[in-house]
């Protein structure tokens, strides 16, 4: 597997796909530095000023602009982290708005059906995938590009994944949560 640094891919992130970008989210925590400010403010139970999520909305409406489409599942257990309540109802509003398809999945359903636990990828065109790997901190360091049979994999997941999960809004209802403002 060859490997690219996060900064790299990040940077390169447009050109990785012509048709679509799929993400499954398995973890239970994760930090990014434009993360750090809003999530200890979230911890302190102070407002949001979601300025913080422009720069990646931007990038999901040039997605969409593209006629190209983004979605992810992230897979929660229960309860959630404090992370996750974090990024379920400040991160992935604004994704959603911009275009997003951003859709939940129960662990104990996910277990069911034989999804991974701890391990992330990212899906392009269901051609090649993007496996991130995490520093001891949640920090994002690198993406290794997986092999044919571990793409195959992934497409096999994205299709589970995308058929048991629920949109983030009626997830959001049924676990009583409201979406930071």
């Amino acid at each position: 597997m060859s490997t690219v640094p996060a900064a790299e891919f990040a940077a390169q992130f447009l050109s990785w796909f012509q048709v679509s970008a799929f993400r499954l989210d398995t973890l239970g925590f994760y930090l990014a530095d434009n993360e750090r400010e809003p999530y200890r403010r979230f911890l302190a139970g102070q407002e949001q000023d979601l300025s913080w999520r422009h720069p990646w909305q931007r990038t999901v409406r040039q997605i969409g602009k593209r006629d190209r489409t983004i979605g992810r599942v992230h897979i929660v257990p229960d309860p959630l982290t404090d992370d996750l309540r974090f990024e379920l109802t400040c991160a992935y509003p604004a994704n959603v708005a911009a275009g997003e398809d951003a859709q939940i999945l129960a662990r104990s359903e996910a277990d069911g059906i034989g999804l991974p636990d701890g391990e992330d990828f990212w899906l392009f065109d269901d051609r090649r995938s993007a496996v991130p790997n995490y520093g001891p901190g949640g920090e994002f360091t690198e993406v290794e590009f997986a092999d044919a049979d571990r793409v195959d994999q992934h497409v096999e997941w994205r299709c589970a994944a995308q058929a048991a999960a629920v949109p983030l809004h009626d997830y959001l209802e049924f676990a009583g949560l409201a979406p930071a403002e």
